[in-house]
Order: C-alpha cells, then sequence, then structure tokens
C-alpha cells in the first residue's frame, strides 16, 4: 500500500496543468448531469477537447477517439435536452430504456468493444484490452446520457471503476482520482435521477 501511495504522489506532483484544468471541468460536468442541468454540456465540451490532446499523449487512442467522440455527442445531447418541441418547457424528461433499447445499447456496446481493440492491434497501445473496454462502455454511456436515459448512469459506473486503475497505470493520477470521484458522482446521480423519474 505504501509503494502505492508513493507512486501515486510522485505521479500527482509531476501533473500537467492542462490535465488540472481538464480535471476540474469533468468533475464540474459530472455534477451538473446529476442536477439534471443543461451546463453538463458546455463544460463537458471544454474537458473533452484537452482530453483528446492528454490521451494522444499518452498513447491512449481509443480514449483520445472516444474524447472526440464526446465532443459530438455533447452538441447532439445540448440540442436533444433543450428540443423539447414544448415551449412550456425547459427539457425532455428523464426516461428508462425499453427493452428494445437496452438490445440496441448492448449491442453498441459490444461492436464498438471489438472494432476498437482490433483497430489497437494496429499501434503501439500497451493496454489495448482495457482501453477498448471503458471506450465502449462511454460510448454507451454517452449515447443514453444525449437521449437523457436513466440506465446511462450504469454505463457510467462501470467505465469509470475500471478506469481508475488504467490512468494510475498511464501516469495520470488526478484523471484516475477524477474517475474514482466520477464513480461517487455517478452513484449519487442514478439514485438522484431515480428518485425524480
Amino acid at each position: 500500500m505504501n509503494e502505492w501511495l508513493s507512486i501515486f504522489w510522485d505521479q500527482l506532483l509531476a501533473t500537467t496543468l492542462l490535465e488540472g484544468i481538464a480535471v476540474f471541468f469533468g468533475l464540474v460536468t459530472v455534477w451538473y448531469s446529476k442536477q439534471e442541468h443543461i451546463w453538463v454540456y458546455p463544460t463537458g465540451i471544454i474537458s473533452v477537447l484537452i482530453y483528446v490532446y492528454i490521451t494522444f499523449q499518452h498513447k491512449l487512442y481509443a480514449d483520445m477517439g472516444i474524447n472526440g467522440y464526446y465532443f459530438v455527442m455533447s452538441i447532439y445531447g445540448w440540442y436533444h435536452w433543450t428540443n423539447t418541441g414544448d415551449k412550456t418547457k425547459m427539457q425532455i424528461p428523464i426516461s428508462r430504456n425499453s427493452r428494445k433499447e437496452n438490445l440496441i445499447a448492448l449491442s453498441i456496446m459490444v461492436v464498438s468493444f471489438i472494432a476498437i481493440r482490433f483497430s489497437l492491434d494496429f499501434t503501439d497501445s500497451d493496454v489495448p484490452g482495457l482501453d477498448s473496454f471503458t471506450t465502449a462502455t462511454a460510448i454507451t454511456g454517452m449515447w443514453l446520457m444525449a437521449r437523457k436515459k436513466m440506465e446511462h448512469w450504469i454505463a457510467w459506473i462501470i467505465t469509470d471503476i475500471v478506469a481508475v486503475p488504467l490512468y494510475l497505470y498511464k501516469g495520470l493520477p488526478l484523471t484516475s482520482f477524477q474517475f474514482l470521484i466520477f464513480t461517487i458522482l455517478a452513484t449519487w446521480g442514478y439514485f438522484s435521477w431515480k428518485k425524480k423519474i
């Protein structure tokens, strides 16, 4: 345990300001999501654009791609949440997946994992399985979040739990810590949305 804490501390001291800014906006984004606040999207866009650069620098190519995807889905989600078709409503309501939507979400995750895992064989990634898994679950989570589905929290919790050791291993302790906080906030968000629904 002391060895892990020592490694974490050394890596934390080497953390860049850019990573700190990305982490700050990432945490604010999850907080806004928990609150069901539209600011989840503009703050998220700032974080993901910084992470495109950071993940490329650390050879986390699938995560770099997922951050590009987050950017696109943030724009879509921002539009979808506010495009209610009813001037009396500010946002669409939270809803649950139907059985068909659960099958679609599972298919998105499996197909994404297979495609990403295969493509990472042609890179110098040293963690292709974990990188592919966290990316596939995050793709699914972001799609569900943009549609304001309750199940997006489950996808995020799974992603966050696996990302904690992955980012620590890759020498990004602040980002690893961010994913630990994300896990807590996502769990809190799940129960918060469950009450609202």
